[in-house]
């Protein structure tokens, strides 16, 4: 494996006059915007994109690198070819979010086209429910770690 995974490298044999030679397989993937036009997938656009959305947050360049690889580990799994420019703004979200929710809101904010203050709104009381039911199963998980635990006599 080389490159996070992206590529495949590979001792071959040639089967006349025997030499061995490497070669280095990889997958290709578009991304197809809205016009139509389709262009490879770069993990480099995704850091650009988001990097705006982080300005002046605690968010280091290594945090957007990793954030640019899961997002293309994400959008890989799907083991489609080409994937619509919508789709990856949609893989950024989920990683963006467990990242720096400022930051989140910011990108959701343009990606999203919000217009009003209700749609700030509404997206910060879906990140505090969310945040709220992240911290019960977090309790509940704390509290059956506790009552499995045996006593000592």
């Amino acid at each position: 494996m080389a490159d996070d995974g992206s590529a495949i490298r590979r001792r071959r044999q040639c089967p006349e006059c025997g030499r061995r030679f490497t070669t280095v397989e990889t997958t290709s993937l578009s991304v197809i915007k809205r016009s139509g036009v389709g262009e490879p997938f770069s993990r480099i656009k995704i850091i650009n994109g988001v990097r705006k959305a982080c300005q002046g947050r605690p968010v280091t360049e290594d945090d957007l690198a990793m954030l640019a690889q899961e997002v293309e580990e994400n959008i890989r799994s799907s083991g489609a070819a080409e994937i619509d420019a919508h789709e990856v703004g949609l893989a950024i979200l989920g990683p963006l979010q467990k990242l720096d929710e400022v930051a989140y809101l910011r990108f959701a904010s343009v990606y999203q086209a919000f217009e009003s203050l209700e749609d700030f709104e509404s997206a910060i009381s879906l990140l505090r429910h969310e945040a709220q039911n992240a911290a019960a199963e977090n309790a509940a998980k704390i509290a059956k770690g506790k009552s499995s635990e045996k006593s000592p006599i």
